[in-house]
């Protein structure tokens, strides 16, 4: 099991500190939340951790790895092997079917992946079976989510960080999101969710703050 270990992290954006001296230790297998208003710095701690942003001072571990540290090649396999990302915004391709994007998350590892992977199992859990054909921008905005859960599940990643994955969301939507992160985590995975909803924060083991 994974856990994720912050220690002494300090950013800043132009000449104002969004934190500093950030200690955090996210066990694996439960939920964290990271609550604050906006420009607090969520996003960015957790761009941080998945290495798309830079500490300018301070220490990231994953499973006792300082990956502040990494070169650029152990950096993007970390990324590919490690992390999973979910964003407000799907990050998905629209003009691609959902089994398309279904498969960008496993094509890196190999064709081998791509062609033992269960789509129906991941669909099926997320309450869209049968629907691989379908292009994504025919798709609702909670359903874009749903694939992008389902894309999640399949990577099986050791962390996931998600950015506001709720916010778009109808509360039916928003709780499905919520189960299915509870379900990963409960295999072991370190999940960081930035949140502004009361709801997503309360149903995490552990709230940081950052004011």
């Amino acid at each position: 099991m994974t856990g994720v270990v912050v220690s002494k992290a300090s950013k800043s954006f132009g000449n104002r500190w969004l934190f500093s001296d950030l200690d955090i230790n996210v066990s694996a297998g439960q939920l964290t939340a990271i609550t604050g208003p906006s420009g607090s710095g969520k996003s960015t701690l957790l761009n941080c951790i998945g290495l798309l942003d830079k500490l300018d001072r301070g220490q990231i571990l994953v499973g006792g790895r300082d990956i502040s540290r990494l070169s650029a090649e152990r950096q993007r396999k970390f990324r590919r092997d490690i992390v999973g990302y979910m964003f407000q915004d799907y990050a998905l391709v629209e003009n691609a079917t959902v089994q398309e994007n279904l498969e960008i998350a496993l094509v890196a590892k190999g064709r081998s992946m791509v062609r033992s992977a269960d789509f129906d199992g991941a669909l099926e859990r997320v309450g869209l079976p049968r629907r691989q054909r379908e292009p994504v921008y025919q798709l609702s905005g909670g359903e874009q989510q749903r694939v992008a859960l389902a894309r999640l599940i399949l990577k099986a990643p050791s962390v996931v960080i998600a950015d506001e994955p709720t916010g778009a969301l109808d509360s039916e939507n928003e709780q499905m999101v919520l189960n299915e992160l509870e379900r990963i985590a409960s295999e072991g995975a370190s999940v960081l969710i930035a949140t502004h909803s009361s709801t997503v924060a309360n149903a995490c083991s552990e709230i940081i703050s950052l004011e």
